[in-house]
């Protein structure tokens, strides 16, 4: 059953630049859908345009709309996007960085009641066992690979239904970033909670998702499952930058690759 459901959107900064065009995409329930591109596809744009903090950058949906369990969040404030059940994990991080660890997970259920509150610690302490022993530690003090666990944590706090991941390999150890994609595996498997996964390093997002779409300059590119994805060689080009001829090229110069009408509108 299909979850969220982007569709058509189109999204502006300062009412003029174009960051996303055209773009549509669906999540289906208990999955991991990956986002792909390099850097300034539109990636995290599409996250922000979901979780409705765009304002703050000047960014706007201006046309399109999207659709979480039958309901158009496409106006809706972030914190009722928040309590229908979708959580986001920005870049970066951005924790509360003089806060201790437990301070930033109690934020991140700010729409729960207090007994929900403290199952919901109990349980994210469950999922992150290392953060067991650092909860008073003051969080901006933390590992990289720490940071990003109480990250998730905060997230997780207001029992999602969907999860979105921004970057969440970024600047982590090859060791911690295997534990941390283990964990939104499961997430998915045990708990059957959605994951949109944005992600610029592809053989890793394609080794835990079911299915994916490329992003360049804003529009969606290609897509198709994990397994067509890392076995496509247009998909291997545009990552690897590198033709067989040694010619760099950009996905829009592969010789395969494949328009849909709504691309040219």
């Amino acid at each position: 059953m299909t979850q969220l459901t982007v569709s058509n959107a189109q999204i502006f900064y300062d009412g003029a630049i174009e960051a996303v065009r055209d773009v549509s995409f669906t999540v289906p329930r208990a999955q991991v859908i990956t986002i792909l591109g390099a850097n300034g596809s539109g990636k995290s744009t599409l996250l922000k345009a979901i979780s409705g903090i765009l304002q703050p950058e000047k960014g706007a949906l201006v046309a399109g709309n999207i659709q979480f369990d039958g309901a158009d969040l496409s106006s809706a404030s972030s914190d009722e996007i928040v309590r229908s059940g979708i959580a986001h994990v920005p870049e970066g991080r951005r924790l509360f960085a003089n806060l201790t660890v437990e301070d930033n997970l109690i934020m991140g259920g700010a729409t729960q009641g207090l007994s929900a509150r403290k199952a919901k610690l109990e349980q994210v302490y469950n999922v992150f066992p290392d953060l067991t022993q650092h909860r008073l530690r003051i969080a901006g003090y933390l590992s990289g690979g720490q940071q990003q666990m109480v990250a998730i944590g905060r997230a997780l706090m207001s029992d999602p239904k969907l999860l979105m991941l921004d970057e969440p390999s970024l600047g982590l150890a090859p060791k911690i970033v295997e534990q941390i994609f283990s964990i939104i595996t499961r997430l998915c498997e045990v708990q059957g909670i959605s994951i949109l996964l944005v992600e610029q390093n592809a053989r890793l997002a394609l080794s835990v998702a079911n299915y994916g779409y490329v992003l360049e300059r804003g529009r969606v590119v290609f897509d198709g499952t994990a397994q067509t994805l890392n076995n496509s060689t247009e998909i291997q080009e545009f990552y690897l930058g590198m033709s067989t001829a040694s010619t760099r090229r950009s996905m829009r110069d592969v010789k395969h690759y494949r328009r849909r009408k709504r691309w040219l509108s």
